[in-house]
């Protein structure tokens, strides 16, 4: 079998090699995602190193959680692969392609138009993807995040934020598409270092402005009121010299009771976003569940309210915890560890536009997956960024997970030298039981996933300054 491959035109070798690798990499996925929910199945019970952090019911909850987000990952990406292998066997993409075609000749804009083209071929297939994923949100939303007590969302306000979002995406991507595209096509035999240039200065204007004028397009963000917690967090800053300008509050908590907090901005105009699920004493989540006045009881009410009263358990951390959660977030800040990722970013971006410029002018690439008359500069891209540089990519995502994973013990090492390892060792285990984290992974799917450390692994390394 494999010497009639080699005895295959080479276009076809080159499609069957992509769809081969394409499967190989799922089929590995699906393994390592099986050896996981064999944890999650085996392990009902908390093991006694994590008696003191975790209480049974709160594991049961984790326990369940995964579990079912595993096995949606699982018909998810099953149907994912067998979408992407229908479309490349039926040629999908080069139908796609001529019906763009027709709607720009339709608008009397000829085969010249290729730029116009390939705008209407990214519309249409961004809306295609919006379309066959919305079911897959729809459930991940509605049916596993409800169960778990997660999602805040309303459906009106789900479809909504899903439009506005679609919208805002086609509002960057086709200018941003349509200059790269011109630029590859007048830049000559030195387009390549023009084309990633160009991408630089495109990556680093979203990163300066998505949380001053994109973000707040989707959620609410509101200055961190004066107080002690704001007081703390600015000298915090002061002290490793972090030019902070502002803290914002994000109103997550209207969208999940998941938790998060990041920086961003460059040079001297820093800020700090705390989501308002991570803030103890901030979240609504909070507030619904505050104890309410005695009032009489009787057995039809007593019943009823006992099932529709939250649990009186405060989510996030308290205001020590916070102090270094974000102790944490600024090592990597202090630590070079966002410029290192920069820096990777753009030597990988560059080596890839490089590999480009050799690559876009082999026929053969075009004919394998159904161009034979023609050899548009977006499919060009997307055929060699996507599918040719697949074990490429395969192998720096792995490498980049590592790589990550090193840096949060970093963090959490800088945290701990600024004397927080007691409140970082508590604000871990809180965070990862306000989001159902489960403690316990296989050691071969966590080292291909996590891009953070298992909770136990970040404790042991923060418990002997801990019990000091």
């Amino acid at each position: 079998m494999v010497e009639s491959i080699f005895d295959l035109p080479v276009e076809k070798q080159i499609f069957y090699a992509v769809l081969g690798f394409s499967w190989t990499v799922y089929l590995w996925e699906a393994y390592l995602s099986y050896r996981q929910r064999r944890i999650y199945r085996s392990t009902t019970h908390v093991p006694q190193e994590l008696g003191k952090i975790m209480d049974s019911e709160t594991f049961e909850k984790s326990r369940l959680y995964q579990l079912d987000k595993s096995n949606f990952s699982f018909w998810s990406g099953l149907y994912s692969e067998t979408e992407g292998t229908l479309i490349l066997l039926l040629g999908g993409i080069p139908f796609l392609w001529a019906v763009a075609g027709s709607v720009t000749t339709r608008f009397g804009f000829g085969a010249e138009y290729e730029i116009t083209q390939s705008l209407v071929f990214l519309t249409l297939a961004t809306l295609f993807s919006a379309f066959t994923g919305l079911p897959w949100s729809l459930y991940n939303t509605f049916v596993i995040e409800e169960k778990h007590g997660f999602n805040q969302q309303t459906l009106g306000f789900f479809l909504k934020d899903a439009v506005k979002k679609f919208l805002v995406t086609q509002c960057i991507l086709l200018p941003v598409t349509s200059l790269l595209l011109y630029i590859i096509k007048i830049g000559g035999d030195y387009f390549f270092i023009y084309a990633w240039l160009f991408t630089l200065a495109v990556s680093l204007v979203l990163v300066t402005i998505y949380a001053d004028y994109i973000a707040p397009l989707f959620d609410k963000f509101t200055p961190l009121p004066e107080g002690e917690l704001k007081t703390d967090i600015e000298n915090m800053a002061k002290s490793i010299s972090f030019p902070l300008t502002k803290v914002y509050v994000v109103e997550g908590s209207k969208r999940s009771s998941h938790s998060n907090a990041y920086f961003y901005g460059f040079f001297k105009n820093k800020r700090i976003v705390l989501f308002d699920t991570l803030l103890e004493d901030y979240s609504p989540l909070n507030k619904s569940g505050e104890p309410q006045p005695e009032q009489p009881e009787t057995d039809e009410t007593s019943s009823s309210e006992s099932k529709a009263k939250p649990k009186n358990k405060k989510q996030g951390c308290n205001n020590p915890e916070i102090l270094a959660v974000l102790g944490h977030e600024l090592g990597h800040w202090k630590l070079g560890h966002t410029v290192k990722n920069i820096v990777i970013s753009q030597m990988n971006s560059f080596l890839c536009f490089s590999l480009f410029a050799v690559l876009i002018g082999r026929k053969e690439l075009f004919v394998a997956f159904g161009f034979n008359d023609s050899q548009p500069t977006l499919i060009g891209l997307m055929i060699i960024f996507q599918f040719i540089f697949s074990p490429y990519n395969e192998l720096l995502s792995f490498c980049l997970t590592v790589l990550s994973r090193r840096f949060e013990f970093q963090a959490d090492a800088f945290a701990r030298g600024m004397g927080k390892a007691s409140e970082l060792y508590s604000a871990l285990i809180k965070l990862n039981k306000d989001n159902l984290g489960f403690p316990v992974a296989d050691w071969l799917f966590s080292m291909w996933h996590y891009s953070h450390p298992p909770l136990l692994e970040r404790l042991r390394a923060l418990g002997s300054i801990k019990q000091d």
